[in-house]
């Protein structure tokens, strides 16, 4: 079995709408009908409250407030699963009921 990141994105004025709500039952029915296949998985907080770190190419660091790029449409959460191959991963993301969309990355497993 390999292991693949399910990245989910979202608009983020829905998301906030949502703020504070219990877990969908869309997602609750996923989580359910796919759990032999999820490791983990979490919602990430607003992307006001992201920091991002650059290398200024001098050796030091850039500290500022917010996500690398600024879009209506910002990363809301992800799934890290278990699946026999590429295939399988795929139809496992197809199941999640995202607002805009999901990218799915292998893992690379290093030793």
């Amino acid at each position: 079995m390999s292991k693949y990141l399910i990245l989910i994105f979202q608009d983020e004025a829905v998301a906030r709408q949502a703020e504070g709500e219990s877990i969908s039952a869309s997602y609750q029915e996923f989580m359910q009908r796919r759990g032999s296949n999820l490791i983990n998985g979490a919602a990430l907080q607003p992307s006001s409250t992201v920091t991002s770190i650059r290398r200024d190419g001098s050796g030091g660091f850039l500290v500022s407030d917010g996500p690398f790029a600024e879009s209506k449409e910002t990363l809301g959460g992800y799934y890290l699963v278990e699946a026999a191959d590429l295939d399988e991963a795929l139809e496992i993301a197809k199941e999640v009921p995202a607002g805009v969309g999901v990218e799915v990355w292998p893992v690379r497993v290093v030793s």
